[in-house]
């Protein structure tokens, strides 16, 4: 536990991340607010103030709980993200002990996608059914960008649902109607859901809004997904930064799948 600590923090994972203060303040009082970029597609249970979503940020991912600083720096507790990994990696293995029926989904095409990558070759691996439903189903995803109001599709590269433009180009998207395309599909073919759903950003959202089993990655600046943690919404979610170099991650994903494909 201790080498993946500092490593984390050495690969800017954890620890002192590029992640600002005011863009932590920032999205938690847009969430606060029921913003939509923000929420997810998780819309909360209860009503939520600015304070009490900063506390619990604070205690799951280890920003600073206070209010009234909004600039500056602010940090990712490494401890809390290798304890959040052990968690999901005990998920992990017991969905491949079971051969679930999975989906993997990304909303960061060009980041933390190396590690959704790895975890669907180690469960499909382990005999798990890796779904793949709804490919090239258009979704709006407006307004997270300026300037970017054209449609989005569901398309899968490594057995990994992401948001692509058009067949031309991948893009980061929040919006959980990616995965609402899939659930649907699924329906009308008469299929069961997913057993797991492995996730980020609205793609999880939208699963866990489902009422699906959901372990899910996090930035420090995104809320949603920690307060459906906190109201019983989501399995895991895991405190890191979602979107540095891919090749970073590879530490990240060796101590996640550790046992999640038996030795031959």
């Amino acid at each position: 536990m201790s080498e993946l600590v500092s490593y984390l923090r050495e690969a800017l994972l954890a620890g002192d991340v590029e992640t600002t203060r005011d863009s932590n303040h920032g999205n938690a009082a847009a969430f606060a607010e029921g913003r939509e970029g923000y929420v997810f597609g998780l819309v909360p249970l209860k009503t939520w103030t600015l304070p009490q979503v900063l506390a619990v940020m604070a205690e799951r991912v280890g920003i600073d709980p206070n209010p009234e600083r909004s600039t500056g720096t602010d940090v990712i507790d490494p401890h809390k993200t290798v304890r959040a990994l052990e968690r999901m990696r005990d998920r992990l293995r017991l969905a491949a002990r079971r051969r679930e029926r999975v989906v993997v989904a990304t909303g960061h095409p060009a980041g933390i996608i190396e590690v959704h990558l790895a975890i669907a070759a180690a469960l499909r691996a382990a005999g798990c059914e890796l779904l793949q439903p709804a490919p090239g189903a258009v979704f709006d995803a407006p307004g997270h960008y300026a300037g970017r109001e054209f449609p989005l599709a569901v398309r899968y590269i490594g057995g990994v649902a992401v948001a692509a433009e058009r067949g031309m180009a991948l893009w980061h998207t929040h919006s959980p109607d990616g995965m609402r395309a899939m659930l649907a599909e699924l329906e009308w073919r008469r299929e069961a859901p997913p057993g797991l759903v492995v996730a980020d950003h609205g793609f999880a959202g939208a699963a866990a809004a489902a009422g699906l089993d959901v372990v899910s990655f996090a930035d420090s600046n995104d809320p949603a997904l920690f307060i459906g943690e906190t109201e019983g919404r989501v399995s895991v979610t895991v405190p890191i930064d979602d979107n540095v170099q891919p090749q970073l991650y590879g530490p990240v994903s060796e101590f996640l799948l550790e046992g999640v494909v038996p030795a031959s």
